[in-house]
């Protein structure tokens, strides 16, 4: 009996957990739900990558451009910015719950989330927590998102906890196709992603 109880209760709960993923995304457009669900599913996958690129930055008093350099490892994260908006280099590392960022010729600052640090220090509004799902073509699953597919059944566009992320082009690395270009809309900010190169990992496999 206690047995058939704990099998009932998992089925239920599995359910609920499907349940909650599912009403999370509103999907449209051009592609197949079912192939975006593959795809989703094989991006997820990604655990691990190093991104080489562009960044462009437009706020409300600052705007420029500089290269970025990301390196994921899992729930760990070093991104490097130099140049933009004359502010010389930047460096965001960290794990959740334990941040720092460094600042050319003004030193390094430390707290508890990235969307924080990033505010305090720069004055941006950034989602840097999103970020990790966004740059591999995902909605983060942690809240509610409008999808919008493109063609091949990936995304063309994403509107999530206020930003809207646009999904310009696409690039083929192995069997993954993870996105070239990328524009970020947020009520104060505006950011531009260019990526030049991209290697993407498994690690937790």
């Amino acid at each position: 009996m206690f047995l058939r109880h704990v099998i009932v209760f998992s089925f239920i709960a599995l359910l609920a957990g499907c349940a909650g993923i599912g009403s999370r995304e509103s999907v449209e457009g051009q592609g197949n739900p079912a192939q975006w669900k593959q795809h989703k599913d094989q991006l997820s996958s990604i655990d691990g990558w190093q991104i080489d690129g562009k960044v462009g930055v437009r706020a409300p008093k600052d705007s420029g451009s500089g290269t970025l350099f990301w390196l994921q490892r899992q729930d760990y994260y070093d991104i490097r910015l130099s140049g933009p908006l004359g502010r010389g280099a930047a460096r965001l590392t960290g794990r959740p719950g334990q941040v720092s960022l460094e600042v050319a010729n003004q030193g390094r600052y430390e707290a508890t989330s990235p969307e924080e640090l990033l505010e305090q220090q720069i004055g941006w509004k950034l989602p840097v927590s999103h970020l990790v799902w966004w740059v591999r073509g995902l909605p983060a699953p942690d809240s509610k998102s409008r999808l919008s597919l493109n063609g091949d059944s990936r995304l063309a566009s994403l509107e999530q906890d206020g930003w809207q992320v646009e999904y310009l082009s696409y690039v083929q690395q192995g069997s993954y196709w993870l996105p070239e270009r990328i524009k970020l809309h947020g009520t104060d900010l505006d950011v531009t992603l260019v990526i030049k190169d991209w290697q993407p990992r498994k690690l937790g496999q």
